[in-house]
């Protein structure tokens, strides 16, 4: 009997045990879950909330902008400067500086890039009886719109100088005006348009261009399209001993795009910001080039075409090189670091360093200025950000910056 009670007891003690330890375990997964889950959550935003602002019926919305980018509102004729993810209503006027750029979505789910040194006028951007009402005014630079399938009832429309572009389905076009001349250019890569101009109508479709002047359509033609760089080699080095390096850039014709004459520029910024353009030569007949004793430093170039018919192609997309000094390495530090939250994942990053470095962080990139100051909007799903920086003799430093308030997590 005594025999029984103690197996009793051992058993009745051993099952809270493993009760006790199975439910221990399970707390601890439990904890461990929601620590990882909070971690994770943390990590991609969920718990920062969208600074969100009233936006007026029937205005399109600048999804993205970099560098300056002013908007004046029609209702109060104030200029502002664009900060954060806002809007622009009918009348209001978006205008872009020569390092800013800005990409809206009108009401219709089409998106329109506006370049640099450009300006356009929302007319319109409103549903009327179950359709969608688009209307822009190219005032003066390139603007790049793409539009997805559309229902019959949409009506999508960009005004270049004395034309109408209403864009079709499914359509990627560049528009291209200037202002002190009224005259205009319309190049179709996909899709079409339908050009009125003077009453007559024109559809103008993929690889085609033409140009408007003196409120008249030229002939269509084919779209050419930009020259391609060879060399110096993109993000290429060149080392400078003492005096300089001697620079030779060359290119060649798109295939099938023969070539009148070329434009070059080469500059400091990789906006091409015309207090940073160090060459600026037209009318190139040959496809090459040469600059005697380029200083250390990061150069960008791009180069454009003209042909027989006088079509002038768009630029390619630069390329960038650096000229480096040979010695020792040194490390390049960072301070003053600042992050403010646009909106979403979209924030605006700035610091100080070394004058004259390049920073770049999530794909973007930027100078510090003469007094070391940078400033540079970024996206970013985590709170998180990779910045590196380098200088004209090929050093570099990484940082990897908290975009909740700037802090320094580490450095690589």
């Amino acid at each position: 009997m005594p025999d029984n009670q103690y197996r009793k007891f051992y058993v009745d003690w051993w099952n809270i045990r493993k009760s006790t330890i199975w439910g221990t375990i399970a707390v601890i997964v439990i904890a461990a879950s929601l620590a990882g889950g909070t971690w994770y959550a943390s990590k991609h935003n969920w718990f920062i909330p969208d600074e969100k602002e009233d936006i007026p019926k029937d205005s399109a919305r600048i999804l993205s902008f970099e560098g300056e980018v002013r908007i004046t509102r029609a209702a109060t004729r104030e200029t502002i400067l664009v900060t954060k993810a806002t809007y622009a209503s009918p009348g209001d006027i978006i205008q872009t500086m020569s390092d800013g750029r800005a990409i809206i979505q009108m009401i219709d789910g089409s998106r329109y890039q506006l370049r640099p040194n450009g300006a356009i006028t929302i007319k319109d951007n409103k549903t009327f009886l179950g359709g969608r009402n688009v209307r822009v005014m190219l005032d003066d630079g390139q603007l790049n719109v793409r539009t997805d399938e559309q229902a019959q009832d949409t009506n999508n429309i960009v005004e270049v100088a004395d034309s109408e572009n209403k864009l079709l389905s499914n359509t990627d076009a560049t528009f291209d005006a200037d202002s002190q001349t009224n005259q205009g250019e319309i190049r179709i890569s996909r899709g079409g348009v339908e050009t009125t101009i003077g009453g007559e109508k024109t559809t103008i479709s993929e690889n085609e261009f033409a140009s408007v002047k003196g409120g008249k359509l030229s002939e269509k033609e084919r779209l050419m399209q930009a020259p391609r760089p060879l060399s110096p080699d993109n993000s290429g080095q060149l080392v400078d001993s003492g005096s300089g390096v001697n620079v030779g850039f060359s290119w060649q014709d798109a295939e099938g795009n023969p070539a009148a004459s070329y434009h070059l520029q080469v500059s400091r910024s990789p906006t091409f910001a015309s207090d940073a353009i160090m060459v600026d030569r037209s009318g190139l007949t040959g496809r090459d080039f040469r600059l005697a004793a380029l200083s250390p430093g990061n150069y960008y170039w791009r180069v454009k075409a003209t042909g027989r018919s006088g079509q002038v192609t768009n630029w390619n997309d630069p390329w960038k090189f650096m000229v480096v000094r040979a010695g020792e390495s040194i490390t390049i530090d960072a301070s003053e670091w600042s992050v403010e939250r646009v909106g979403g994942n979209v924030y605006i990053l700035s610091g100080r360093t070394r004058p004259g470095v390049t920073v770049k962080s999530q794909g973007r990139e930027t100078n510090s200025g003469s007094d070391g100051a940078f400033k540079m909007q970024i996206s970013s799903p985590s709170v998180e950000s990779a910045v590196e920086i380098t200088d004209d003799r090929g050093n570099r430093s990484g940082f990897i910056i908290s975009l909740r308030n700037g802090a320094v997590l580490r450095r690589y």
